[in-house]
């Protein structure tokens, strides 16, 4: 009778110790497939691709600096809050004389999975100035292209829409359908971002009121970047899930970002929490795998 009922036993001690597993390499232990440096990246066997990193940018006078604006002659920088939609609200705008100073970084120097750090942590790392969320790609599918490095060529399916940062500092959106990632960084992509949606395309609403995020409540917090025009940008993180802040839909940021005269905008993984930035030390952020910032070197 003993054996009888061990075999089962131990099956079932098995299937648990193996479904833990599973879900712990998934979510929660760190596997590192390329290391960034300062002006190489070193592969592991498991990377899809990789070649040099530059985090070069341009060079910076002496910063004139107040509590909520930035300006060292090639980057000006301008932080607002706003209220609308009983939620806080963060516009920051962003002018630059050199496309090369919009860089993006990874954790802890590292493309991989569940490689983790808070985004202030990214941007101190790399010498930012500001700093926002990117797309999570270490808990999504899709295109990463960083810096001019390719990283994952895999699609998250035909209709993903990716923000496309170009070697001029423009902006485009793509479907993944439509082309391959080694096609968009032989065309120049700089960055490709994989989350979205786009937001707006030539000032234009290109949502609708009931598009969300797979299955994300209809007000939620959010961070988005758009294009105003050429080298001239603006980051917005709106608040939520809180007393003070309900947070916003995805047509309502579109709303809110049209009015501000933005040409091409693209929702990008929500922090939730003021853009970090290195004047207001004092921002606190959450734990984040990449951020996309202005580089204060």
């Amino acid at each position: 009778m003993r054996g009888r009922y061990c075999w089962p036993l131990l099956y079932g001690l098995a299937l648990t110790a193996f479904s833990v597993y599973v879900l712990l390499d998934a979510f929660v232990i760190p596997c590192s497939y390329l290391a960034v440096t300062e002006g190489a990246v070193t592969a592991s066997s498991e990377a899809e691709g990789g070649s040099t990193a530059d985090y070069g940018g341009a060079a910076r006078s002496a910063a004139v600096i107040t509590d909520d604006s930035y300006n060292d002659g090639s980057c000006t920088i301008k932080i607002t809050q706003y209220r609308a939609c009983e939620t806080n609200l963060y516009v920051v705008d962003i002018t630059l004389t050199d496309p090369q100073t919009l860089k993006t970084a990874l954790a802890s120097n590292t493309y991989g999975k569940n490689v983790t750090a808070a985004t202030s942590k990214i941007a101190a790392d790399n010498g930012a100035i500001l700093a926002i969320n990117g797309d999570y790609y270490g808990a999504r599918s899709g295109y990463v292209i960083r810096n001019g490095v390719l990283y994952r060529s895999s699609s998250a399916g035909s209709e993903q829409q990716d923000l496309v940062i170009g070697t001029d500092g423009s902006f485009s959106i793509v479907r993944e359908g439509g082309v391959t990632a080694e096609e968009l960084l032989d065309a120049g992509a700089q960055q490709v971002l994989s989350f979205g949606p786009r937001l707006l395309e030539d000032g234009e609403i290109t949502v609708e009121q009931n598009t969300e995020v797979d299955k994300a409540k209809t007000s939620n917090p959010r961070t988005s970047i758009g294009i105003l025009g050429p080298l001239h940008y603006v980051f917005v993180v709106a608040d939520g899930r809180t007393k003070a802040s309900a947070g916003v839909s995805l047509y309502e940021l579109a709303e809110f970002m049209q009015g501000l005269g933005v040409q091409t905008a693209y929702n990008l993984d929500a922090e939730a929490l003021p853009p970090w930035c290195s004047t207001a030390p004092s921002s606190t952020v959450p734990l984040r795998t990449e951020s996309v910032f202005r580089r204060g070197r």
